[in-house]
């Protein structure tokens, strides 16, 4: 059984950040941050702010906290930064800020991928939740995890989660 589309008829866009968590990537070789921004794009979401970051816990909570002050945004994506490698502090940066946590987005995203790449999903802590009233989504930096994320998870969601926060957008 395929995933249904949510039942919102809102036609109104979602403002999105796209964050990508990376010391070595630059503008020109995020690939994963280009691809979000695209898949967005391609279903009529507007990016109203893309940024890079070191992998640095407090610059991570400076981006969302700064990004979060934006009354036009309504959702923020970062990538990179989820795994269990010394530098990958972007799940433990973020966790500790969200004030809701949405815990079936990254129980669905490890058995996707489970399904995908098998036990190494694990490894994997891709988080969601609330933060001031913004929807933040935090999942791998790998392109393939960006794409199945996208697809299967956030964009059949988006329209729907974002309207439960700020009815206005329906």
């Amino acid at each position: 059984m395929g995933s249904l589309p949510h039942p919102d008829t809102q036609e109104t866009p979602i403002n999105c950040a796209v964050i990508t968590v990376s010391d070595t990537r630059t503008v020109e070789t995020d690939r994963s941050g280009q691809l979000i921004q695209q898949l967005l794009l391609d279903e009529g979401h507007q990016i109203v702010a893309y940024a890079l970051v070191k992998d640095e816990p407090t610059q991570i909570q400076a981006q969302l906290a700064t990004l979060s002050q934006r009354s036009e945004l309504h959702a923020l994506i970062f990538n990179g930064g989820t795994g269990i490698a010394p530098r990958d502090t972007t799940y433990d940066a973020i966790k500790t800020l969200l004030e809701k946590t949405l815990p079936g987005f990254g129980e669905l995203f490890r058995w996707l991928s489970y399904q995908e790449i098998g036990s190494r999903a694990i490894a994997s802590r891709a988080v969601a939740g609330i933060f001031r009233g913004k929807l933040v989504f935090s999942v791998p930096g790998s392109s393939n995890a960006v794409s199945l994320a996208m697809q299967k998870l956030i964009l059949p969601e988006l329209k729907h989660l974002v309207s439960q926060l700020h009815p206005e957008t329906r």
